[in-house]
């Protein structure tokens, strides 16, 4: 019997699934943006509109999971889970829908996950950061062939936006504050962890980084795959984050390449982004679209191997 592999990452700003099938093939990528995070730095909680979009969501996903014949599957939730007081309730709830309860995983092995899936692809093995912008959690991952370390900060696209960037558009101060919330936070990871500064090339995942590249090229429709092994220069990132700074949401979201559900936390993610690059000095990333995901499918073949 063949297998087919189901991985589901809940996050705070989207919620994700990858099928694969025995041979590796993807049967279906799908990003849906769910904010399962918002507000919640505010009320301590998942609101009950935020709960029902995931839930919509994860429903639809299980139609593709039996469409496709499942065999293997694990779903795991992320930052939002984590600092929610009703993770418990949501749980429940994800498993009358599939039957099956999330994992709640922390910030170091979703920076682990995340370090197998951008990896992967790759052809060459070289010392690598790699960085994970969430929507609340930001995870830097350092490694060649295997990881060396995994950190987390809780600042992600949804977290500095809500906490930070209160005007439309943002004002200059609050872009710096922003900037420099995250930028201490490295600060304090490259004292610990020296190595960081010292790697052979860096490569960017996930939904900020990889529309950052998408609005650096002007892709007409957003398309991650076009986009994957694309390397950005600070300067073009830097470039990007003023272009979408300076302009208010109703004029930021007709941007190509910039999707509509994410217009107005891509400056937060882009404060995140370059905060890490600038204070780990980075001239350069190469994008990747593999991800969390791709690390989930990646440990669940191993198992069935």
């Amino acid at each position: 019997m063949d297998h087919v592999f189901a991985a589901i990452d809940i996050g705070s700003n989207s919620t994700n699934l990858l099928i694969v099938d025995q041979s590796g093939k993807t049967l279906e990528r799908v990003v849906r943006s769910t904010r399962l995070g918002a507000n919640l730095a505010t009320t301590g909680a998942l609101s009950a509109d935020a709960i029902r979009r995931t839930l919509d969501c994860l429903s639809e996903y299980e139609s593709l999971i039996k469409q496709h014949n499942v065999s293997h599957r694990r779903t795991v939730a992320t930052a939002a889970c984590r600092a929610a007081n009703n993770t418990n309730q949501f749980f429940a709830d994800v498993k009358k829908i599939s039957s099956t309860e999330p994992e709640l995983i922390s910030g170091e092995i979703e920076g682990a996950l995340s370090f197998v899936g951008a990896t992967s692809a790759l052809d060459e093995k070289m010392s690598t950061l790699v960085i994970d912008i969430g929507g609340a959690s930001t995870e830097l991952m350092v490694g060649t062939e295997t990881l060396d370390f995994a950190v987390s900060i809780p600042f992600g696209a949804v977290s500095i936006t809500e906490a930070e960037l209160h005007r439309d558009p943002p004002r200059p101060e609050e872009l710096t504050n922003a900037i420099s919330l995250v930028s201490d936070a490295v600060d304090d990871i490259a004292h610990n962890y020296p190595l960081i500064g010292h790697v052979d090339r860096v490569v960017g995942v996930a939904g900020t980084i990889v529309t950052v590249a998408a609005v650096e090229v002007g892709q007409k429709t957003f398309d991650p795959s076009a986009l994957h092994k694309l390397k950005l220069s600070r300067e073009a990132i830097e470039d990007v984050f003023r272009t979408l700074a300076t302009e208010p949401l109703s004029d930021r979201v007709f941007n190509p390449g910039l999707p509509r559900d994410r217009a107005d936390i891509i400056v937060g993610g882009c404060c995140v982004l370059v905060a890490v690059m600038r204070r780990l000095q980075i001239s350069e990333l190469i994008v990747s679209q593999y991800n969390l995901l791709d690390g989930l499918i990646s440990e669940l073949r191993k198992k069935t191997s």
